[in-house]
């Protein structure tokens, strides 16, 4: 993969957590990322964060995203979301973690399907009007 070499827009000394992870493309937008934050799901440093967290390039920051626990190192720092390859270069993922996540990829493409389980699939029509006469008449008292 190509590494972008244009130099990154908005680079600074401090800025908020909540900040950074959306420009980092962690997140969709600032909200989730503070919504996540608030959690508990991103610590900094070993410690629980806040979105007011202000970060510096050298800090450790561990992100939990569906099951997974990404640990990442802020390289540099922008207040501007830009392309991915302008994104990653904010940050660098440990070789430890890298292994995490091709271990947790694996472990997901050989996890069993719980849709596999159901033997017939939905009901159809005829099936859902024959269970509703069982209901309507299952009820009744015989006279």
């Amino acid at each position: 993969m190509k590494e972008d070499t244009r130099p990154l827009p908005g680079l600074t000394d401090r800025l908020r957590l909540d900040k950074w992870l959306w420009a980092a493309r962690f997140y969709k937008t600032r909200s989730l990322a503070a919504e996540d934050i608030d959690k508990g799901r991103i610590e900094v440093n070993g410690q629980v964060a806040k979105p007011s967290r202000e970060l510096k390039a050298g800090d450790r920051v561990d992100i939990r995203q569906g099951g997974l626990t990404r640990t990442i190192m802020v390289r540099a720092l922008s207040t501007v979301r830009g392309p991915a390859p302008q994104a990653q270069q904010l940050y660098e993922e440990t070789a430890e973690s890298i292994a995490r996540k091709a271990l947790f990829t694996e472990q997901r493409k050989l996890a069993h399907e719980p849709a596999e389980s159901i033997e017939q699939g939905r009901p159809t029509k005829r099936d859902r009007r024959q269970l509703a006469d069982w209901q309507r008449w299952s009820a009744s008292v015989d006279e």
